[in-house]
């Protein structure tokens, strides 16, 4: 007869094996179905720059996508019941940083949180008396490093539709998540080789110097001044720019223009 303790140990292995195994099989499962003929509707209509995609980005984006929503939990907020525009849309956004990029689907990133238009966020402070006060303030987007993004619905679908006004609140918040994933949110994310963060430390440190300097003269720039409020913030403007406006920004910042390039491997003036 058996031992039985050498039986337990055994189901417990298979356990082990079963448990760890499904996530793999589920998502291979959720990648082999076809990507359905609504959710293609969806991007044509809200990311009219699908349509100007080489094909093989058009495959990969549509494989992100599904990955996306198979893995994130989406939940709407002040009254809004989350439809599959909203999450074939916000995943598009999403995985349209991740393109000929070697990496995971935001493996960090957990919950999607959707309000149907601006939300109010509060923090508190502490004044030089000891005092705590609750500060308001309407935000369209915001990215947690504990594996949180939370979206304005309205302002995601107006950034999409109008892809060539250089603001994105999409693609500005993931930018963020692309940022958490070295566990120091500070404007540079994973590059790869000590060469390529001495470049990057160059370029974007130059830029974001003189980003600050414009704004503190009210001069207009092609990058939004929100982006001179420190450099996690200008990372993420420059990743809308980057996308939304390629041309202007090879024109104006070829430099940076070349480091995010490289950063993100697309060249969205090849969509235009």
């Amino acid at each position: 007869m058996p031992d039985p303790s050498l039986i337990v140990i055994l189901l417990l292995i298979i356990a082990a094996i079963a448990y760890f195994s499904w996530p793999h099989y589920s998502l291979r499962k959720a990648l082999d179905k076809p990507f359905p003929t609504e959710w293609r509707r969806i991007l044509q209509r809200n990311l009219p720059i699908y349509r100007r995609m080489p094909t093989d980005l058009q495959l990969q984006l549509k494989r992100g996508i599904q990955q996306f929503i198979h893995e994130k939990y989406f939940s709407g907020h002040a009254g809004l019941e989350v439809t599959d525009e909203m999450r074939v849309t916000i995943a598009a956004s999403a995985c349209l940083l991740l393109l000929n990029r070697k990496t995971g689907v935001y493996p960090g990133l957990k919950y999607i949180l959707v309000y149907p238009n601006a939300f109010m966020v509060g923090r508190e402070s502490v004044d030089e008396t000891g005092l705590s006060k609750m500060h308001y303030r309407s935000l369209l987007g915001e990215s947690w490093s504990t594996g949180k993004v939370v979206l304005s619905w309205e302002d995601v679908l107006r950034g999409n539709r109008d892809f060539e006004d250089g603001a994105n609140v999409t693609l500005h918040e993931f930018a963020h998540q692309l940022d958490h994933e070295t566990g120091s949110t500070n404007g540079a994310p994973f590059l790869g080789s000590r060469a390529s963060y001495r470049r990057w430390a160059r370029v974007l440190t130059d830029e974001f110097e003189k980003l600050q300097q414009a704004a503190y003269r009210g001069d207009q720039t092609l990058l939004d001044h929100y982006g001179a409020t420190e450099p996690a913030e200008f990372f993420a403007v420059v990743t809308e720019t980057f996308f939304e406006l390629p041309q202007l920004m090879q024109q104006e910042h070829p430099e940076l223009f070349e480091q995010l390039q490289k950063y993100y491997r697309v060249n969205p003036i090849d969509w235009v």
